[in-house]
């Protein structure tokens, strides 16, 4: 183990290194997610601890619940082979990738009719003799 692997970091240590709010850190501690060891008042974290909080950035940045992350953290532990954890990741990484096709459907759909509507004022401001980029 190199000294590097036995790093310890203060939250605002480590929120500046994740580029967070040593709040959103605070907050994950809060809701169990992390478990920082104390150094007298002051908490501290492991390289260990780092990694979490960079799982449960990524989760959050794919659209996941704090709730399935931690579901997620959980079996890490609790499965050596992480089969079970593997497993859980593959149902929730697609159900995401269909809920974010269903949006982009939806989303691609509102576009066109935006884009419809902006034709339609355009021409009937064309033909008021009105330039249709001027406010």
């Amino acid at each position: 183990m190199t000294d590097h692997d036995n790093r310890i970091y203060t939250v605002p240590e480590l929120a500046k290194d994740l580029g967070v709010t040593p709040r959103t850190i605070r907050f994950y501690e809060q809701k169990g997610l992390v478990s920082p060891q104390r150094a007298g008042s002051t908490r501290v974290y492991t390289r260990s601890d780092r990694a979490r909080i960079l799982i449960i950035l990524r989760g959050k940045r794919l659209g996941f619940s704090l709730s399935e992350i931690a579901d997620y953290l959980d079996l890490y532990g609790a499965d050596p082979t992480q089969a079970g954890q593997i497993r859980m990741l593959l149902g929730r990484v697609r159900k995401r990738m269909k809920d974010l096709a269903e949006q982009r459907q939806a989303l691609d759909v509102t576009l066109d009719e935006l884009r419809d509507i902006e034709q339609q004022s355009i021409d009937a401001l064309k033909e008021k003799g009105l330039d249709p980029d001027t406010e």
